[in-house]
């Protein structure tokens, strides 16, 4: 099984997620029995709706205990170096020298409108193992794109 990487901040969202939907088990169980008691199921839109809920509800929990138990936590300020790993903050030149910055995070953590971009993301991919004044050229559905790395952090 591969180890899923993430920030102590990402482990603790997952499992205040897993905590809540477990917490909403026993209410699908009534919403179910409750639907049950109106009678015939064939035609009951609440049964249905209460049953498909519960579907959902258990496949997020395996999935999120899944990636709970292969959780790596990874803290940035503990580590170190001259090349971009994950958990790294690295501040990038456009082509217009403009700066742009990034924080290599877990899928789960990912929000580009924060700065964070998944380790699998293409810009991400492109940018581990790079150090500064390298330039990183990164297909995107929008077309190529060129980067200059040019500071590399761990906050």
């Amino acid at each position: 099984m591969d180890k899923v990487p993430m920030l102590a901040e990402g482990y603790e969202r997952l499992t205040a997620d897993l905590k809540a939907l477990r917490e909403e088990r026993p209410k699908i169980v009534d919403a179910i029995e409750e639907a049950r008691a109106h009678g015939d199921l064939s035609e009951n839109a609440e049964y249905h709706a209460a049953k498909e809920r519960q579907g959902q509800v258990e496949a997020q929990i395996g999935d999120l205990e899944d990636k709970i138990s292969r959780a790596q936590i990874i803290d940035p300020k503990t580590l170190s170096g001259d090349k971009i790993i994950f958990g790294a903050t690295v501040t990038l030149l456009d082509e217009d020298d403009k700066p742009i910055k990034y924080q290599i995070v877990g899928q789960t953590e990912a929000d580009a409108a924060k700065g964070r971009i998944s380790y699998s993301s293409p810009l991400a991919r492109a940018l581990i193992g790079k150090q500064v004044e390298d330039e990183i050229e990164v297909t995107v559905p929008s077309g190529d794109k060129f980067y200059l790395v040019e500071k590399i952090e761990f906050i």
